[in-house]
């Protein structure tokens, strides 16, 4: 048999050397369609017993790790060179220090300290590149501790708050943007009572502490207390849900999809249209409104940039809360003392000591860069507040001068709500995500979201219901449905 001549060995070597790294300059070079069209094809033409949304969920995954690892060989490229650079100036540098030229081992001991400072650079680099991709795969365990529960779906627009009751029977609020407040049977999703009062979008609703009475705010610039009565149905089995998730995919819905479950819920239940008291001194949306602890005043707060203080039996206004230079969008009550914090556009919250009758003071805090979205107590002297800043800060009522915690986003954060037993803090995003962090801000777990789950829409605001068997967590979004979710805290806690 003819053997290949050593010289025509090497150049068919070379050249293939050549056409090889030619291939993957141009594939690293070449657009995220070509790049994600070429396995497509590939894929399309072999038998697979994966259904085609999975295969092309996986193909996206697998894109998106393929891109993050191109990015990392880039930097270690990039810093490979910073190190070369480095060693030929240090070389160049050594070769005289005043007059004396400078022996290999200073010059080992020199390059070694900088090559150790860019190897814990390349290091660091690498840690926080990769933790997108970790987190990506973090869903997997999130769904075995966050599982979605049941859908209320019967609002015509979007909902703006959700409130569970605190006495018995424990039921569901929910506040829309078209006008009207629902209460429904956690177990059963069925709407047991509507709220018809208002003539403006309904923005928050709260229960009284020991009654069936709750406190509505509008945007037609009143807050309504109305009483209700409700029977709850006998419960029906619930289907596992967890077995329907296809993966994080992030299909966009049209309005014609949100519609298809208008009215089902709503359209034969009891309606009440009149409330019991109707709260009016406000000049402006009324977007938040909550009792005081024992149920005998209740507090609104207003884009007139102020915060009413009421008596429930009367109607009468006790306080008007001024000082926020632009319009309230939170208000919040303390569960076992007389202080209330309200928050602002004005980038800043206040709290308000009502404790002492003869003394109402006031805190004004200050440490977020954009609007402040809500303020919530949680346990002790803590207080919990988020922002349009992508960024939720843990406060100690003792030490006003900065947070104890600072949590960062990816996006705006909406309604926040503590879990005050566990302390657990659940965040809404406008991005349709809902994170749940503790008290020192440590990520726990993030509420799985697929395009049969979760939400669709902005998420707007989130509520627990710490002693609840079935349902533990709500949330509600612009989707116009709300959500109830079984939250396995002690797995959740383990894993942290």
């Amino acid at each position: 048999m003819p053997t290949e001549s050593g010289s025509c060995a090497t150049a068919r070597q070379a050249k293939q050397k050549r056409k090889s790294h030619s291939l993957s300059i141009r594939r690293t070079n070449s657009s995220e369609q070509e790049r994600t069209g070429l396995p497509r094809e590939m894929l399309e033409g072999q038998d697979s017993k994966l259904p085609s949304s999975v295969r092309n969920t996986l193909l996206e995954l697998f894109g998106q790790i393929e891109r993050e690892f191109e990015n990392l060989y880039i930097e270690n490229l990039e810093l490979r060179r910073e190190i070369d650079t480095l060693n030929e100036r240090l070389a160049a540098e050594g070769q005289t220090i005043d007059g004396a030229e400078l022996s290999k081992g200073q010059l080992k001991t020199k390059a070694s300290h900088s090559t150790s400072q860019l190897s814990q650079k390349l290091k660091t680099t690498y840690k926080a590149s990769t933790s997108k991709i970790v987190s990506s795969f973090k869903t997997t365990t999130s769904r075995a501790v966050c599982q979605l529960v049941k859908e209320y779906v019967g609002h015509r627009d979007g909902i703006w708050d959700v409130s569970v009751t605190r006495t018995q029977p424990v039921v569901l609020g929910t506040a829309s943007a078209d006008h009207t407040a629902l209460l429904w049977s956690i177990e059963t999703g069925k709407c047991l009572v509507k709220y018809a009062g208002h003539v403006g979008s309904v923005n928050s609703i709260k229960f009284h502490p020991s009654e069936q009475v709750a406190l509505t705010a509008s945007g037609d610039q009143t807050a309504h207390i109305w009483r209700y009565m409700v029977q709850l149905p006998t419960p029906q089995p619930t289907t596992d849900t967890s077995q329907q998730m296809s993966g994080e995919d992030e299909v966009e819905f049209s309005d014609k999809d949100d519609a298809d479950g208008d009215g089902e819920g709503s359209s034969d239940c009891p309606t009440i249209r009149v409330p019991l008291t109707s709260l009016k001194s406000h000049q402006g949306v009324v977007i938040a409104a909550d009792w005081l602890v024992g149920g005998k005043q209740a507090v609104t707060a207003s884009w007139d940039r102020t915060a009413n203080l009421y008596d429930v039996e009367t109607s009468e206004l006790v306080h008007s809360l001024t000082g926020h230079d632009q319009e309230l969008t939170h208000c919040c009550t303390h569960p076992t003392q007389r202080l209330v914090v309200t928050s602002s556009r004005d980038t800043t919250f206040r709290l308000w000591d009502f404790r002492d009758p003869s003394i109402h003071s006031v805190n004004v805090f200050q440490g977020h860069t954009d609007t402040v979205t809500s303020a919530v107590f949680t346990v002790g002297d803590n207080v919990v507040s988020g922002s349009d800043d992508r960024t939720v800060k843990v406060w100690d009522l003792k030490n006003m001068r900065s947070p104890i915690a600072t949590i960062r986003t990816d996006s705006a954060i909406n309604r926040i709500n503590v879990c005050v037993g566990q302390r657990i803090i659940a965040l809404p995003h406008d991005n349709r995500q809902v994170r749940l962090f503790d008290m020192s801000g440590v990520r726990l777990a993030r509420l799985p979201r697929s395009n049969r789950q979760g939400h669709r829409r902005m998420v707007c605001c989130s509520a627990w219901s710490e002693d609840h068997p079935i349902c533990n967590l709500f949330t509600c979004g612009f989707d116009r449905q709300a959500i109830g979710w079984n939250i396995n805290i002690p797995a959740l806690l383990q894993e942290k």
